[in-house]
């Protein structure tokens, strides 16, 4: 990392810079971060599965000054115009360096590092003054399951905010074998000291990871802690028959398993556990502006299922962290003054040393994330829930998803979760149609076993009943279709508001197509 650091810092990356990595989790991606961190740069990270589309958007959005990539990412870059002097992570050859617009290779950088770190020994100089802790650090981009992805910029003092919290929550530190199978801690695990193994997996399809990759990495990490995506730890416990007695013992040894990024169920925790028997399992609520703001464990799920609550616990906040509560008001706006009250739903607000700084160059969504919020460390999360009388924080949905009919707002999780419970029912989502206020509640419903939908359909009279009963809200129709849509290409969050525009059109006469 050193001589990447001097190497960039002898090419004229300077304090301030802007450097976006097009280069998949694992150890290069490690060492040029933290080499631009050292320096100074502002690192500019955006996920593959974005698209090209989302990529491009973000990284002219971000006006890098300089690009590091893998082949892919450079021939995204050269093909769309990206901006940047580019670094490519691999050797090239000259026509491709040329067709690229390569300048220089990391091997070309760590070597002119050496020789820079070899000169400056020789004079008694060292690398540059290391960041004051409100410099910019980084720029880590939304998943953009929400609209549009959004350039979340940290600084020296927050990343390291984000890093004790970490620490002092899952007493993860140095020496920790760490399996990181979720790019955020992939990327976190070096600054925590931790001894950090990347997965045998496709990062921009989390669904591609299996038992034995993940039991191949715990072995080689000699690891105590594994973080997965939902996603991917549902493929994880799909391919467990193929694990052998080696590999059973392997992940016998975590101590600890986390997953978060999307609702995790206790049924998916609990098989999870039946992999890593030894393990506590915990699933942590948070965002890109705020990694980590609350924790609960299997235990914590299970003894909320038996609550009467609306929505998903995601259990008490995390240390350091304060959650509120901005009302709702009959237009489902969320209008009123802050409140930490136990069941009053409405707009999550955190406040923590470790909240994102501001969004980069949206001055206006800054504005937003911070109307009636005195505390500058607050933000306004966009999702809806409440807390319970034991402080423990439920997540309803989010904002943009709240429904507002005739009978007063409706909340998307809670009526979702109990169409689920219906025999025959896998997922569900709830969405609105009509004009807000008078909006009519319309349940979709992935069907299981013999009633598996083969193609978009009004629900069976049988079925339809036991989902209006079980729902809890009045419901205006109960559609199945094959595959819920979901919000971005590897994540498994419904995405409800294709599916108010599917089901506004399929009801209105339009086809029946699939959403």
């Amino acid at each position: 990392m050193d001589e990447i650091a001097a190497g960039l810092d002898d090419l004229g990356v300077r304090s301030g810079d802007r450097v976006s990595l097009l280069v998949t989790p694992g150890a290069d991606l490690t060492a040029v971060l933290y080499a631009c961190v050292r320096i100074g740069a502002v690192v500019v990270v955006a996920d593959a599965g974005l698209g090209l589309r989302g990529l491009t958007r973000a990284v002219r959005g971000a006006r890098p000054d300089w690009i590091i990539g893998a082949l892919p990412g450079l021939g995204a870059a050269r093909a769309l115009g990206w901006p940047g002097r580019r670094i490519a992570t691999v050797p090239l050859p000259a026509p491709a360096r040329r067709a690229l617009r390569v300048e220089h290779t990391l091997v070309d950088v760590a070597r002119r590092g050496a020789r820079r770190g070899a000169r400056r020994l020789a004079h008694g100089s060292v690398l540059p003054t290391v960041p004051a802790s409100d410099a910019p650090a980084a720029i880590l981009f939304t998943s953009g399951s929400t609209g549009p992805a959004k350039g979340v910029v940290y600084t020296h003092g927050q990343l390291g905010a984000v890093r004790d919290v970490l620490a002092a929550q899952y007493d993860i530190g140095v020496g920790t074998g760490l399996v990181a199978g979720f790019a955020p801690f992939a990327l976190l695990g070096p600054a925590l000291g931790a001894r950090s193994v990347a997965p045998d997996m496709d990062v921009t399809a989390p669904r591609t990871l299996t038992a034995r990759a993940v039991a191949a990495s715990v072995a080689a990490a000699d690891a105590t802690v594994v973080f997965l995506s939902p996603a991917a730890l549902a493929n994880v416990v799909a391919t467990a028959s193929v694990l052998t007695d080696a590999d059973r013992a392997a992940l016998a040894r975590v101590r600890l398993f986390l997953s978060a990024g999307a609702p995790v169920s206790a049924a998916l925790l609990t098989a999870a556990t039946e992999l890593m028997p030894n393990a506590s399992a915990h699933t942590p609520y948070g965002m890109t502006e705020g990694l980590l703001m609350t924790d609960v464990d299997l235990d914590g799920v299970r003894s909320a299922a038996a609550s009467d609550d609306e929505g998903i616990c995601v259990g008490l906040p995390a240390a350091n962290v304060r959650v509120r509560i901005a009302p709702l008001d009959a237009a489902g706006a969320a209008t009123g003054g802050l409140t930490d009250a136990a069941g009053v739903t409405g707009e999550i607000v955190v406040v923590a040393p470790h909240v994102r700084d501001h969004y980069d160059r949206l001055w206006r969504t800054n504005r937003v994330a911070r109307l009636g919020v005195e505390d500058p460390r607050g933000h306004r999360t966009g999702d809806v829930g409440h807390l319970d009388a034991s402080g423990r924080l439920w997540v309803e949905g989010r904002m943009q998803h709240v429904l507002t009919t005739p009978d007063g707002v409706v909340t998307p999780v809670g009526p979702e979760q109990r169409i689920e419970g219906v025999p025959g029912v896998g997922r569900a989502g709830v969405a609105g149609i009509g004009p807000r206020g008078t909006q009519q509640v319309v349940a979709v419903v992935e069907t299981t076993g013999g009633r598996r939908a083969r193609r978009p359909a009004l629900a069976p009279p049988a079925l339809a009943a036991s989902v209006r009963a079980a729902a809890g809200v009045p419901l205006a129709a109960v559609l199945t279709v094959p595959v819920l849509p979901t919000d971005i290409r590897h994540n498994s969050k419904v995405d409800r508001a294709r599916l108010s525009r599917w089901a506004t059109s399929v009801l209105s006469g339009g086809r029946m197509a699939r959403p």
